[in-house]
């Protein structure tokens, strides 16, 4: 059941406190009180859900823009929809539809208006529809809004209250220790009704950063959070948070009032919508991520695992699973109530921060080369010394994974590997469209924009992408198949669970070799070739009895209690015992 308010109270106040002291906590808690009230009332459907972690081994969430297909005479969300329903049933519980609202730069994390929906895309009433069928991530994009926003413009003009809403400093002020996770300078002019305002942009010119030390901004999100999960929200993506909360003479990442914030929004949703789960994305380092559970039942309840797509790209690059064993056995469990969110592709790029302290000086210049040798670009960073730093790798994953001229068969197969990875590690997985297909990378998308990431956001007609699915011999529908048989299979199997046990085995270099135990006792072994060389593989002291692949239906028996298994090239086994 929600707690009652007067734990939210308690709760809260003790946050506040810590973040803006106690006479502004005060403030603070007499306008949510009565916000929380009234959600309660408007949302009683929401009251008589126990809180706690419900996911599944079905659950398994798409990536996607509301935009990413159009036909005639429909929304592109309702075209959404209608495809989801269509190709995706039984293959996905849920869908991370990425920033539907009005925008200015950025395909949409330049957000004009918090509680508009893009009349490009439709409506809340289609947002509402996708609800209804699908547990639905919406994106907080709220480190930051666009100058083109009202509450930008109310700014310059001196407005109350949005004349306290962003970060002015004098232009000389020393920022060197601000973590950068660009390369342009942290502080742009803009005139204003008082002059020329310098003014905190991590991301972009067009983005500017709010400022969380006046609490009347954490108020106003949170007002537009409970809105969004008035129109079906379950899952909330806290876009950029780790750089939410500034204070000078810090790197303002991570700092302890980000983390206060963050645990402030999961009182107020386990107050009145204890189904809600937090899903901070930290672009960064394992370590920087994990934090943000906190003691596992007052923070996140999920966080991203930033460190599997660059590991696992590095992976199949070198042959060799070494690299990617090593830090998977690092990888505690999750508490109870908590989960890791994998994916190998978003709409972002690749990042290399978070493999920095994994892999050799040569391992990531291997991807770094290897991106670009694919057709991919590479985006940089400003160090903290000034240097410039690799960022992210922005390039389809299909490329990323694949040489220019590589066969289809060694390509799907090799693409099907990394994904058998990423499904079968504790955890819920996320799939960005483009990995249902195999995109490649879109250069006429790039020449356009001068974006790198676009390289990676192709949008398609539903006429284009049936034309791709009807061509059986194709990249596009090989790999839709492929990707489709390991959904499958992974949903039906409750070894998959996020709460079921996974344990690293270290059986050969180049096989990453996954065990996950049921919670009924009985065990699956993920086994993934990583290598173009056909192996046979010992596995001693196997238990007695029958083994069956899942995927394939393979049966093994052990012989003199070794099982011989055999992988092809990028082969994969589910086996089970």
């Amino acid at each position: 059941m929600a707690l009652d308010l007067n734990t939210a109270h308690e709760r809260v106040m003790a946050l506040a406190m810590q973040i803006y002291g106690a006479q502004e906590a005060e403030w603070l808690w007499s306008q949510l009180a009565p916000r929380l009230t009234a959600f309660s009332e408007q949302h009683p459907q929401w009251q008589s859900i126990e809180p706690g972690l419900t996911l599944d081994e079905r659950d398994v969430l798409l990536i996607t823009y509301g935009d990413q297909l159009r036909s005639d005479g429909q929304s592109p969300l309702e075209t959404l929809r209608r495809f989801i329903g269509a190709k995706l049933a039984g293959l996905i519980s849920g869908l991370h539809l990425l920033p539907h609202y009005p925008y200015s730069s950025d395909d949409g994390f330049s957000v004009i208006d918090y509680r508009q929906v893009d009349p490009e895309l439709g409506d809340w009433g289609d947002v509402e529809a996708l609800a209804a069928d699908h547990r639905l991530m919406l994106d907080a994009v709220i480190n930051h809004v666009s100058a083109k926003s009202e509450w930008f413009s109310d700014f310059l003009a001196g407005v109350e209250p949005f004349d306290r809403f962003f970060i002015a400093l004098e232009p000389d002020t020393d920022v060197r220790s601000v973590y950068r996770p660009r390369e342009h300078p942290l502080l742009t002019p803009f005139e204003s009704s008082s002059g020329t305002r310098h003014l905190w942009t991590t991301f972009s010119t067009d983005q500017i950063d709010l400022d969380y030390r006046n609490p009347q901004v954490l108020l106003e999100v949170v007002d537009i959070l409970l809105e969004y999960v008035g129109h079906g929200a379950e899952l909330l993506r806290l876009d950029a948070v780790g750089l939410l909360y500034k204070e000078l003479g810090t790197s303002c990442l991570h700092l302890p009032q980000t983390h206060g914030i963050v645990k402030l929004l999961r009182v107020v949703f386990d107050a009145v919508a204890p189904q809600v789960l937090l899903v901070p994305e930290i672009n960064g380092p394992f370590e920087e991520n994990q934090p943000y559970f906190g003691d596992g039942s007052d923070e996140a309840q999920l966080v991203y695992n930033f460190t599997l797509p660059p590991l696992v790209l590095h992976a199949f690059h070198a042959g060799s699973a070494e690299h990617l064993a090593s830090w998977l056995a690092t990888v505690p469990p999750p508490a109870p109530g908590c989960t890791y969110f994998n994916f190998l592709a978003s709409h972002d790029g690749i990042g290399v921060r978070p493999a920095e302290p994994l892999l050799p000086t040569e391992g990531l210049q291997l991807l770094i080369e290897r991106t670009e040798a694919h057709g991919g670009r590479v985006n940089y960073r400003s160090g903290g010394d000034g240097e410039r730093c690799p960022y992210e790798l922005t390039t389809t994953l299909y490329d990323g994974l694949t040489p220019p001229g590589d066969s289809i068969d060694r390509g799907v197969a090799r693409f099907r590997a990394a994904h058998a990875i990423m499904l079968c590690l504790q955890g819920m997985p996320g799939l960005y469209v483009h990995s249902l297909f195999g995109t490649p990378n879109w250069h006429e998308g790039l020449a356009a924009t001068g974006e790198n990431r676009t390289l990676n956001r192709r949008k398609l007609t539903m006429s284009e992408l049936e034309q791709l699915l009807a061509d059986e011999a194709g990249r596009g529908s090989r790999v839709f198949a492929a990707v489709s048989e390991l959904l499958r299979v992974r949903r039906a199997e409750p070894a998959f669970h996020p709460a079921a046990r996974q344990d690293i085995l270290a059986l050969h270099p180049k096989v990453l070799a996954v065990r996950r135990r049921a919670l009924a006792g009985y065990q699956v072994l993920c086994l993934t070739n990583v290598s173009e060389a056909a192996l046979s593989l010992p596995i001693n002291d196997a238990p007695d009895g029958d083994h069956v692949d899942l995927l394939t239906g393979t049966h093994w028996s052990p012989r003199s209690s070794t099982l011989e298994i055999e992988l092809g090239p990028y082969g994969v086994c589910w086996l089970r015992h």
